[in-house]
């Protein structure tokens, strides 16, 4: 074996490699990252998990009941809403809160009876998001630790814990969505997953100008009495309907194959799609702005395309990201469409739950055009 021969192949491929400098970042930054974001979502380096958000309403305000809603207020396991009974449904509904936990009218009265005298049992409604119902039976549990203690306290001990007694109350738990049939899970993966490969798409498109351009196509092109913004608005337009096709076909075998429904706005769900597919055309045309060649640049599209849809809830609900990480996805265009994509199929919700959405993600694609207009260049940069 020519060993010199051997040591100069092995050296050449390293050298080829390491001096790909997208390459290499592209390598070391990916599994950071989204190693990082799935640490911080389940639990990382913290001594305790993410407070649990939920929405409680005293309708009684006895003693007993105020009592109870300290308590929950001072878990260290909560992050507590004290709203009306109304709001705090709504809350629920909207999935901005796991729970919202309803403390009737007559609650602290008939809570001793129920326990010493085997009196009528006041029922606590406990109404939830369907996405979230793996919290229920900790909501539950937390809140029958805190009804025992408030009550033991009030008759006068330092506190009754809930096995030596049958619970005094009972909990009715009520699934909390505007929409009438039940809660279908792939509502939400076709959301995310939609827009995830239909921003893949958008890579390509970019791609694809880059890969036009060094043929000299739109150098030709500017030698025509055609604007900048006319043959680059013309490029957009063409990339969001084909974005607004995708997404209609990924839809319609969501409903055929799978029974996901369009439970709230069809004018919401409609006005979302249409600002989306602007959303992926423009952000094509920006990587083709920003590019300097094709191969360099789709390695970098790719890896920004995933963490925005990682940040964006595509790949797990924005719900069970801690807190922090949910204030800062809101910054990621992605965020509000798989959101307004939820709220109007599973969750139901109305026209209005739409404008949010549309406007973030039209601000983003008049953003992202306006970048791309300033910076795009006819010929491919040299060196």
């Amino acid at each position: 074996m020519n060993l010199t021969a051997f040591r100069a192949l092995v050296r050449k491929d390293l050298v080829l490699y390491f001096s790909n400098r997208r390459a290499l970042v592209m390598s070391i930054a990916a599994p950071i990252v989204i190693a990082a974001f799935f640490g911080a979502i389940f639990g990382g380096g913290q001594a305790k998990p993410t407070r649990i958000p939920v929405a409680l309403a005293d309708q009684d305000r006895s003693v007993i009941s105020q009592a109870v809603s300290a308590s929950i207020g001072a878990d260290p396991a909560f992050q507590v809403e004290q709203l009306d009974a109304a709001a705090a449904v709504e809350r629920a509904r909207q999935g901005k809160v796991r729970a919202a936990v309803v403390l009737p009218a007559g609650f602290g009265e008939r809570l001793p009876a129920a326990l010493m005298a085997g009196g009528d049992k006041p029922v606590v409604a406990v109404h939830y998001d369907p996405s979230q119902a793996t919290a229920m039976p900790l909501v539950q549990g937390l809140l029958a630790q805190h009804v025992m203690k408030a009550l033991g306290e009030s008759l006068g001990g330092s506190g009754a814990p809930a096995s030596a007694f049958s619970l005094p109350f009972t909990t009715r738990a009520v699934e909390s969505v505007a929409s009438e049939a039940p809660y279908n899970g792939y509502a939400h993966s076709f959301a995310g997953m939609g827009v995830q490969f239909i921003l893949f798409m958008g890579i390509e498109v970019g791609v694809g100008v880059l890969l036009a351009r060094r043929l000299g196509l739109w150098k030709r092109l500017r030698a025509a009495p055609l604007s900048r913004t006319l043959l680059l608005g013309s490029h957009i337009a063409s990339g969001a309907i084909t974005a607004l096709v995708l997404l209609a076909i990924i839809y319609a075998a969501a409903m055929a194959i799978f029974h996901v429904r369009i439970d709230g706005s069809v004018v919401g769900f409609a006005a979302i799609a249409v600002a989306f597919a602007l959303l992926t055309s423009s952000f094509g045309l920006l990587i083709a702005a920003i590019g300097k060649t094709p191969e360099a640049t789709r390695g970098l599209a790719i890896f920004a395309t995933l963490v925005m849809v990682m940040l964006g809830g595509a790949w797990v609900p924005s719900f069970v990201f801690p807190q922090w990480l949910q204030i800062a996805s809101l910054a990621v265009p992605t965020r509000w469409a798989v959101d307004g994509l939820d709220a109007m199929t599973w969750r139901g919700l109305g026209v209005d739950a739409a404008i949010a959405p549309v406007v973030v993600l039209l601000a983003f694609s008049v953003l992202f055009t306006a970048v791309a207009i300033w910076r795009f260049d006819w010929e491919e940069p040299r060196g």
